[in-house]
């Protein structure tokens, strides 16, 4: 078992990865990200083989895209393949979401 440092890794693009080069497996992957108060359009989608989970952590985010409306927070949001959504976040504090992520049956 090993313990990893999530939020202390985000970059300058408000994301962190945590995937195979940290665990050593294809399985599943996190996403840590933060969203700067006006910002928008950052593009949340799966791929080809994959499915993810979106949780509002903090705040709330706006959708854009297929989906058109706010991810409250406490609230998820199911991605599959090349389904495709727009986050934004319209409010004056950051806004932090999670992704959770993994190979559909059909994957790798």
């Amino acid at each position: 078992m090993k313990i990893f440092d999530i939020i202390g890794k985000v970059c300058s693009s408000g994301e962190y990865l945590l995937g195979s080069q940290e665990t050593g497996s294809h399985a599943c992957y996190l996403i840590y990200a933060v969203l700067q108060p006006g910002e928008t359009g950052r593009e949340l989608k799966p791929g080809h083989g994959h499915e993810e989970i979106v949780l509002a952590l903090q705040g709330d985010l706006t959708l854009t895209n297929a989906h058109v409306g706010t991810l409250k927070q406490g609230q998820a949001l199911h991605l599959a393949g090349d389904e495709t959504v727009l986050v934004g976040n319209s409010s004056a504090m950051p806004a932090v979401y999670v992704v959770s992520g993994g190979h559909a049956g059909h994957g790798h």
